[in-house]
């Protein structure tokens, strides 16, 4: 069973018609879960008109949800509900309140059989690794950890890299004859990325900063998640808050209201 302070955040718009494929409730059987029903409002919409509005339709469906994580297994399951005018800034906050360690941003996942990890640098190697191996552990799951390299310069470091991060993955229990590696010599890490994520069915990449808005406010993270036809699950750096100097760089959005918050 994973540690406790394993958790994922799994942000799903119920009014949107948006669920969670069963593969991938499977397969976050191993982790406890966060749902947040949530609905991204236009911005003449107000939230406290939406919530007085559909606020008992939104939680219903997420209630509903909830039970199914549970009846698949998933004992370690709670839930809120939001109406937001951003909902990215909406899961940082509930990801940092909550303590969550990743965000999984939703596509379809009709098989779950091949996972990509993109590994970006050494910096906290230790820490997703730590986490993967927990959201691996019930699984049968194969893994390649993939890395862009951008020119033959940098090849034999990089090739160690994932070496490192292959070892690292197997002293989480992995069996290494899971674990795969891909490196590729690209000018644009963007594409490559996509391009490999083709083949498999679900996108992991970590933050090596300690806050999530380095990384899902990034064009490069948003063009991933529009992009990839795969489920995307961002591994958050090893801390809840920013740097002080990051602090004052970008504000979280508070135009956003809870609809029923369950206590957890």
């Amino acid at each position: 069973m994973a540690a406790p302070d394993h958790s994922v955040l799994v942000p799903v718009d119920v009014l949107g018609g948006e669920s969670v494929p069963r593969t991938l409730i499977d397969a976050l059987a191993s982790v406890p879960v966060v749902l947040l029903g949530y609905r991204e409002l236009p911005e003449q919409t107000g939230t406290d008109q939406a919530r007085d509005r559909y606020g008992s339709r939104v939680r219903a469906e997420l209630d509903e949800l909830h039970r199914v994580f549970e009846d698949a297994g998933c004992l370690d399951v709670s839930s809120r509900a939001v109406f937001t005018h951003d909902r990215l800034k909406t899961f940082e906050r509930v990801a940092v309140e909550a303590d969550c360690d990743a965000i999984l941003l939703l596509n379809p996942a009709p098989v779950l059989e091949r996972v990509l990890v993109a590994v970006r640098g050494d910096v906290n190697l230790e820490y997703i690794a730590r986490f993967l191996g927990a959201v691996l552990a019930d699984t049968d799951l194969e893994v390649t950890l993939f890395n862009v390299v951008p020119d033959d310069d940098e090849r034999n470091r990089r090739i160690e890299l994932l070496e490192t991060a292959v070892d690292e993955l197997v002293a989480t229990g992995v069996a290494r004859d899971r674990i795969d590696t891909s490196l590729v010599v690209d000018g644009s890490p963007t594409r490559a990325i996509l391009e490999a994520a083709a083949d498999h069915d679900l996108l992991v990449v970590g933050e090596s900063r300690p806050s999530i808005r380095q990384y899902v406010f990034r064009d490069r993270a948003k063009k991933l998640a529009r992009e990839t036809v795969d489920p995307v699950l961002v591994i958050r750096g090893e801390y809840l808050e920013g740097s002080d100097e990051d602090a004052g760089s970008e504000t979280v959005s508070t135009e956003d209201v809870d609809v029923v918050d369950d206590g957890s």
